[in-house]
């Protein structure tokens, strides 16, 4: 089969022929990369049109609500595996072995644990601090102790800082939360399960102990499986651009991080709960889904609908399911959850909401999910920062490994002044 090629027609006679390539799945994509040779570059605010690069590890088709990791649907993923399998599967392609998937998880338990003079480091932030804040810091932080990994040009560099980021990030969100609320760092326990080990940093004191729920542990492993990876989302290109320069990987993380913490990346299940306290109680209801349909009215209902998934978001069955079994389980009478629930009948039986697509999605049950089990909204983006660490280390990792990975660099259309001769104050025009 001949080789596609799309031709663009260029001011002044020219043309360029651009060769059109295909993935295993979805668009097509015209390879522009010798267009500016011609003196044209391409407009595309937001790069919405724009494949920044070329990846084997997550495919997203929103008009049909699929979500791909390495080839296998999320809702098998979540359903039947953890979130160390996912994080084997995202780092190495395929689904480890029994054998393989022990020493994965032992390597994991072995760098759990964070330097001591961390904790000097966390005193430095005010008590208030924003738990991101926290995490900027302290995940950046990291390169200063760990110098033998710092060289990405070498694989066995590049392997134990995936090893160490994806370890450490529970010990350092449990440290950022326990240190908000003037309580004594938990030291991870390594016989427990990653997210058993997490909960047990969150909530144990030395005082009394504590039990993981196991039908809480199961909730939190999905929603770190459901939030690993999301293919070139803004915190995952934030990672890539950094890690093009050849910035050291915890610098990389670090930037991921802050890209998150935008409240129109991370935030929404934040939002989600910050709306269901603006609703207060379930009779009050009726008047918010009026003013959600009026379009003149500036509020919107938060974690529903998705500006990916244009049907369904596949990762909110999963953590529906999730929700459902955790407020069964603990039986909290709490005035927001039952909210949350009528909300959630509402929208998936009303003709507006189903019209619009509307739907109840993944940040809208993992914000009701963290609630229930006694976490703080302001902990909710660092939770999905820990859970998409493996994700932005499987996409640094693989953009380290393709040859001829070039430093990121995009173009811009300039509109300001032309070139002007600088004028001394003196004769400057007076104001």
């Amino acid at each position: 089969m001949a080789e596609l090629k799309a031709n663009l027609q260029l001011p002044n006679d020219q043309s360029i022929e651009l060769p059109v390539k295909h993935g295993t799945a979805g668009h097509a994509v015209v390879d522009i990369s010798k267009l500016g040779g011609t003196g044209h570059f391409t407009f595309d605010p937001g790069f919405l049109a724009t494949a920044s690069c070329e990846s084997k590890i997550t495919y997203i088709d929103g008009a049909k609500g699929i979500l791909l990791h390495r080839g296998y649907p999320i809702d098998q993923l979540a359903k039947n595996s953890s979130y160390l399998d996912v994080c084997y599967l995202l780092l190495h392609g395929e689904l480890p072995n029994q054998s393989e998937y022990q020493e994965f998880a032992r390597l994991v338990r072995e760098h759990t644990m964070v330097n001591e003079q961390l904790v000097s480091f966390f005193r430095g932030f005010r008590r208030d601090a924003h738990p991101m804040a926290i995490m900027c810091g302290v995940v950046g932080a990291l390169s200063a102790f760990y110098h033998d990994s710092l060289d990405v040009n070498i694989d066995s560099h590049r392997s134990i800082a995936a090893f160490r980021l994806i370890s450490k990030m529970p010990t350092l969100a449990a440290m950022s939360y326990k240190y908000s609320i003037g309580q004594p760092f938990v030291y991870p326990k390594n016989s427990l399960s990653y997210a058993g080990n997490f909960l047990n940093m969150m909530f144990s004191v030395p005082c009394e102990d504590y039990e993981v729920n196991p039908v809480v542990e199961r909730a939190m492993d999905r929603i770190f499986i459901l939030h690993a990876d999301h293919e070139q989302n803004a915190s995952t290109s934030t990672v890539r651009l950094a890690g093009s320069s050849g910035a050291n990987p915890f610098a990389c993380i670090a930037a991921g991080i802050a890209s998150l913490w935008g409240p129109a990346h991370g935030g929404a299940n934040e939002a989600c709960l910050e709306m269901l306290e603006e609703i207060g109680s379930v009779d009050r209801i009726p008047e918010f889904i009026k003013r959600a349909k009026d379009k003149n009215d500036p509020f919107r209902l938060m974690g529903f609908g998705h500006r990916v998934y244009k049907n369904f978001d596949p990762r909110a069955t999963v953590m529906r399911e999730s929700c459902h079994e955790v407020l069964k389980e603990l039986n909290i009478k709490d005035p927001l959850l039952d909210v949350a629930m009528e909300l959630e009948q509402i929208a998936l039986n009303d003709p507006y909401f189903i019209e619009k697509k509307l739907y109840p999605n993944v940040d809208f049950y993992s914000g009701i999910i963290m609630k229930a089990i006694g976490i703080p909204t302001s902990m909710f983006t660092v939770i999905f920062a820990l859970s998409r660490t493996v994700g932005w280390i499987a996409h640094w990792k693989e953009m380290l490994e393709q040859p001829g990975h070039k430093i990121g660099r995009p173009r811009q259309l300039y509109t300001g002044y032309d070139q002007r001769d600088f004028l001394s104050l003196s004769d400057r025009p007076k104001g």
